[in-house]
């Protein structure tokens, strides 16, 4: 990310348009995902505490990857997700909308 850029998030569903934005223009400058990586990580993981806080979901681990579980038991992978929306195929806001959804 630019340094200095200014991104407001309040662990909302709503700021999730914001971050598949972020994303989408990183994508669109060209950056080699390598550079990146490590902004994409935590942008996907601050989806999934946006899904957790949401939805009342929790964090599970194993083996070194991340997903969300939410009460329903569906499991989400917010960072992989975010990963996805680098590619020009995910969206943050969706992966929220379809968790936080009565299954």
């Amino acid at each position: 990310m630019r340094e200095g850029a200014r991104l407001r998030l309040d662990y909302t569903a709503q700021s999730l348009w914001r971050v598949d934005r972020v994303i989408d223009g990183i994508r669109r400058e060209g950056a080699p995902y390598a550079a990146v990586e490590t902004v994409l990580r935590g942008l996907g993981a601050y989806a999934g505490e946006v899904i957790v806080r949401q939805a009342g979901g929790e964090w599970w681990a194993t083996g070194g990857d991340h997903w969300v579980r939410t009460p329903d038991g569906r499991l989400w992978d917010p960072i992989d997700e975010a990963r996805r929306c680098f590619t020009g195929d995910g969206s943050l806001r969706l992966l929220c909308r379809d968790a936080t959804a009565d299954g």
